[in-house]
């Protein structure tokens, strides 16, 4: 049991778009979700469209979002302690055209994505997972 309350917290510390520990971590407003500042600020930047949440997709009015100083808080007392993020293995491949990794899989086109590819009109309606949930499915 240890271990997997270790991997829940490894779970909890990390960013859904870049799959690392938060850095600068911040509270979306609307729905709640904690982001690296970093990284939500760039799925904002690259969305042409109207802004939502990168993880549940909730329309975001405006680009609010807060720090939460005791997220980033826990981090740095789990990085004190040496627990590794939750993202284990190699390096994934970058997308070409955003430089993100790629860790998503749209199942239209079965085409590896970065998190900013669902954003673009290419993908738009089509439905994207997470490239682990698919790899263990198909198996």
């Amino acid at each position: 049991a240890p271990c997997s309350a270790a991997r829940s917290l490894q779970d909890e510390l990390t960013c859904p778009v870049c799959l690392e520990y938060f850095t600068d971590p911040v509270l979306v407003a609307d729905c709640g979700h904690n982001f690296c500042r970093a990284c939500v600020t760039q799925c904002w930047e690259d969305s042409a469209r109207r802004l939502c949440c990168p993880q549940c997709r909730e329309p975001v009015p405006q680009r609010l979002f807060r720090p939460n100083r005791s997220l980033g808080n826990i981090v740095h007392i789990v990085r004190q302690l040496g627990l590794p993020s939750a993202a284990p293995g190699p390096e994934p491949q970058r997308c070409s055209r955003h430089g993100e990794p790629l860790r998503l899989l749209c199942l239209q086109d079965g085409r590896a994505l970065c998190v900013v590819c669902p954003l673009s009109r290419e993908h738009r309606g089509h439905t994207v997972v997470p490239a682990e949930e698919a790899t263990l499915a198909a198996e």
